[in-house]
């Protein structure tokens, strides 16, 4: 005991939040109970000194950059002595340590542990700055921690690798989107946890996968999903383990990272869920299916969400999306309703809105956008918005507005090629990292892990493809009349996906006072395009005027939209 009460600071770490065995509660307890014995003050009320880490690994998080422990240290003149549970609530590396007692002698310190090495209390006085069997001693304890979490992680590294091996068995960490993590039923061996669907995430996914499939813009969908207050994959996880769905850290890279208040639904978030091979019931490690000795994956559940044909049909939806441009950058929920619709005759760059009404004698409009992207261009053009929208709106209707919406049924077929594709990726990616095993071990599991990839490859080759069958049925609307009951985005996702594209040219004197129409050069390069150019043709057949009604003379006899295949 020591003769005078001396100023103590109780330290609490936890890596674990869950982790009961080391609770705050039994920390606190125990460092009471050496504070009873060596006259130590840990004060009280708001005059309380405690250092409260929780979640925070010893092993990647020095003492100096936990968040309360931190502030103790950057204080010295506060406290007296440093209580630790144990010595592994301190540090795990030798060098954390030394540091510490290098800082404790130069500040004149005491550290003690309430259950030290063999159980009983160890302290460390280092009031003393002549005495160096003090700092030698916790250097080798310190020794002794870091040996230990190597063993701990090498033992926790190995025990998760055997666990990925087995069927149904979930090892750690956050499921995919659409599972949840419940204890190992007894048919399945009742041994540990296992993954079942979840519900209300599959609910959501089946959604998505629908207004998909039924031609929902991914940003008009992110937007549905957003207000209707549909939670994020991961504002959902957070609600199932009990914790506030109120943000986070986003991003990375060359950008770096930030915190949102509240994670929202974007393009890259709908592909990522619906990509993973892990709605096929797959486990996955590091981006890639787990495999056996013959190179089938393993799986995660007995609950898979999606068929593999299933899966195949969502991952070609996303393959289209690529190839016809999904991949330009999200317009934003404002986005102007002709974006990537008007473009510069001159350079043919996207024409952006601009608001300039600022009195009733200026009006928006759209203006080519090379000075924005830092672009040459030699007459960038601009015009009037309103003039430019109901000129499109008013040929749009014209063109295709009596074409009737069609939808397509598919029966999902089967294509091996794609997961073969997937196996064969893997395989050369593993094939690279031929000849880098040093041990008999690391190249008998390298040789091993090429031979289940090969005999996938093998398997898939031999499997013959079924093909998917599409039945086109007509939904009883024409484009007039969707185009009608829809909003702004979706009215510009007609105009895109059916491939209306109007390059505006520079205006000729005087052309403010009205659209100069030779100014406007119409294209149609989608889908449409052949049933636009059969309507007009029966049009001017028939003698059929612009709103499809028949003209005086004419041999005009339909009074229906005409069912054309587009």
């Amino acid at each position: 005991m020591f003769a005078r009460p001396l100023r103590g600071v109780r330290a609490i770490r936890l890596s674990v939040l869950t982790d009961e065995t080391t609770s705050p509660e039994r920390q606190r307890d125990s460092c009471d109970a050496a504070a009873a014995q060596l006259n130590i003050d840990f004060g009280e009320g708001e005059n309380l000194r405690e250092a409260v880490d929780l979640a925070v690994s010893a092993s990647k998080t020095a003492p100096w950059q936990r968040p309360e422990l931190g502030e103790w240290l950057a204080r010295p003149d506060e406290w007296d002595v440093l209580v630790w549970w144990r010595f592994d609530r301190a540090v795990r590396s030798q060098g954390d340590m030394h540091e510490l007692a290098t800082w404790a002698a130069i500040h004149g310190k005491i550290i003690v542990f309430a259950e030290g090495v063999g159980g009983g209390m160890q302290t460390f006085d280092f009031r003393d700055p002549l005495n160096p069997v003090t700092r030698m001693m916790l250097n080798q304890f310190a020794f002794a921690a870091e040996m230990e979490a190597w063993s701990i992680k090498e033992r926790v590294t190995g025990a998760h690798a055997a666990l990925r091996n087995m069927n149904y068995r979930h090892a750690t960490g956050t499921p995919a989107y659409g599972y949840k993590i419940v204890p190992m039923p007894a048919e399945l061996g009742g041994v540990g946890k296992t993954l079942v669907q979840d519900e209300s995430a599959v609910k959501v996914l089946l959604r998505i996968i629908k207004d998909l499939l039924d031609g929902v813009t991914i940003q008009k969908l992110c937007e549905d999903l957003a207000a209707e207050g549909v939670l994020t994959p991961r504002d959902h996880w957070a609600q199932l383990k009990g914790k506030a769905t109120t943000g986070g850290k986003v991003g990375a890279g060359r950008k770096g990272s930030k915190v949102v208040d509240k994670f929202r639904w974007t393009r890259h978030s709908v592909r990522r869920i619906l990509t993973t091979p892990a709605l096929l019931g797959w486990k996955m490690h590091r981006g890639n299916p787990v495999r056996n000795a013959q190179g089938e994956p393993i799986m995660a559940t007995a609950e898979p969400i999606l068929t593999r044909e299933e899966f195949d049909v969502i991952g070609k939806l996303f393959d289209e999306k690529r190839a016809t441009g999904g991949n330009q950058p999200e317009a934003p929920s404002d986005a102007s309703k002709l974006l990537h619709v008007a473009l510069c005759n001159t350079c043919e760059a996207p024409m952006y809105k601009q608001g300039r009404a600022r009195s009733v004698n200026q009006a928006d409009t759209y203006r080519c956008s090379s000075s924005a992207n830092h672009t040459p261009c030699a007459a960038p053009t601009t015009i009037r918005a309103d003039w430019l929208e109901e000129w499109v709106e008013a040929r749009f209707l014209d063109l295709a507005g009596r074409i009737p919406v069609m939808k397509t049924l598919i029966t999902p077929g089967y294509d091996p090629q794609r997961e073969l594709d997937a196996v064969t990726a893997e395989y050369e990616t593993h094939q690279e990292l031929k000849g880098e095993q040093r041990s008999r071990a690391a190249l008998k599991a390298w040789e091993q892990r090429l031979a289940a990839l090969d005999n996938r490859m093998v398997e898939l080759e031999a499997t013959p493809a079924r093909p998917e069958k599409r039945e086109r049925f007509d939904t009883g609307q024409t484009i007039a009349d969707v185009w009608t009951d829809a909003d702004d985005e979706t009215r510009r996702g007609l105009l895109v996906e059916a491939g209306f594209r109007v390059r505006v040219g520079k205006a000729r004197p005087g052309g403010w006072r009205r659209l100069d129409e030779t100014r406007l050069h119409l294209s149609v390069v989608g889908e449409l395009d052949p049933a636009i150019e059969s309507w007009m043709g029966l049009r001017d057949e028939l003698g059929m005027g612009p709103d499809g009604k028949a003209v005086a003379g004419s041999r005009m006899r339909i009074g229906s939209a005409v069912g054309l295949a587009a």
